[in-house]
């Protein structure tokens, strides 16, 4: 089991960014790299505290990850997980300040340390419709992404400009004194190389447009606007940088008789007057496929039957929901002579007077049944 992101970096849920972001930096500085050379335990824990700071530090995958914890990750993440160290450094360098030189480590290339900072290609997003079948039960989906990848026999050579760091300094005087500020080189973007030999179908930049199968697995129990993060399958950098990421918004279609609601399903079960007083079976239509139900004589309009297990299976791994049943006897709204004189003759009839009993709830207490 994954270790809390809010144990990880010592905090409360109830943290302000702030906070979060000065805890971060303190489990990142204790175990850096450099700090710890050849300690793979210290590596593991840098990794994992940087994972906790990319999902707590942005408002949306927290909210997502207090409610639905590691299960809103699975399948390739929503936001979360499988950072490498380029990824960390990329994403979170200016974070360590001045320490290691600058944030960067030399066993990973990273920022400082005389490393070249590697870029990261930009993002692909794409939507995913799935049926509630699909929801239900998980789905390993393949499309068909058109991403940059590098061409085949392009070289790259150190920038000039920067010699390969990717950043440059200037110095400004101020009435506080002389400031020195870094930013990416304006030639290589940022990259430390620059085009060397560029193949006659590729861009600018040595990439070129491909078309690419990509298999996504998507956890049972997603909904409808979560979105899947599958890691490098975005578009590549240029040089020595690293993919970006594909991000797979999540569509769900409706279903013809079924309504979903959290991590349960609701079905409109219509019987005549002559079932609900003799009582019947009918099959009626679930996610794992049809189900035959018992409704007993005498059942009243109204009543809601719970099938438990019988929902969506909730993302959070806490088992499934249920299906509610919601019975509603159909009143014909024209009889002939014989059925007409039939009811007349039961109008008044003691057994035909409603009387509800203590297990008949009331419509308030129906509403209130649903949602505990």
């Amino acid at each position: 089991m994954k270790e809390d992101y809010y144990e990880i970096l010592g905090i409360s849920k109830n943290a302000t960014a702030a906070e979060i972001k000065k805890a971060y930096r303190k489990k990142a500085l204790e175990h850096h790299p450099d700090k710890n050379p050849g300690d793979t335990k210290a590596e593991e824990l840098f990794k994992k505290s940087a994972e906790a700071y990319e999902v707590l530090s942005n408002p949306d995958k927290k909210a997502r990850y207090d409610q639905f914890g590691h299960a809103a990750f699975e399948g390739g993440g929503f936001g979360g997980g499988g950072m490498n160290m380029d990824d960390i450094f990329s994403q979170f360098g200016d974070i360590f300040g001045g320490a290691f030189g600058g944030g960067g480590f030399s066993g990973f290339g990273g920022f400082g340390g005389g490393g070249q900072r590697r870029t990261k290609g930009s993002n692909l997003r794409i939507r995913v419709k799935l049926t509630l079948e699909e929801v239900a039960n998980g789905v390993e989906k393949k499309v068909k992404v058109r991403r940059k990848v590098q061409a085949a026999g392009v070289t790259y050579k150190t920038c000039n400009t920067c010699g390969g760091r990717g950043q440059v300094t200037k110095v400004t005087n101020t009435i506080l004194g002389r400031m020195q500020t870094a930013a990416a080189c304006h030639t290589c973007s940022g990259s430390g190389q620059i085009l060397d030999k560029r193949p006659s179908d590729a861009d600018s930049q040595g990439l070129k447009v491909n078309e690419e199968t990509v298999s996504i697995k998507i956890p049972a129990g997603v909904e409808d606007g979560m979105q899947l993060k599958v890691p490098g399958k975005g578009n590549a950098a240029p040089g020595n940088g690293i993919p970006g990421d594909l991000l797979v918004a999540i569509e769900t279609q409706d279903h013809k008789t079924l309504k979903r609601e959290g991590d349960n399903l609701h079905y409109d079960l219509y019987i005549s007057f002559s079932e609900a007083v003799l009582g019947t079976s009918k099959e009626i239509d679930a996610v794992g496929g049809k189900v035959r139900i018992k409704l007993e004589p005498g059942i009243q309009s109204g009543k809601i039957l719970r099938l438990r297990g019988k929902g969506i299976s909730s993302i959070n791994g806490y088992g499934s929901g249920d299906l509610l049943v919601h019975v509603n006897v159909w009143t014909p709204k024209e009889l002939n002579k014989e059925q007409k004189e039939f009811f007349e003759r039961m109008n008044g009839n003691d057994n035909f007077e409603p009387k509800p009993e203590k297990s008949d709830k009331s419509f308030f207490e129906k509403v209130k049944d649903m949602f505990s």
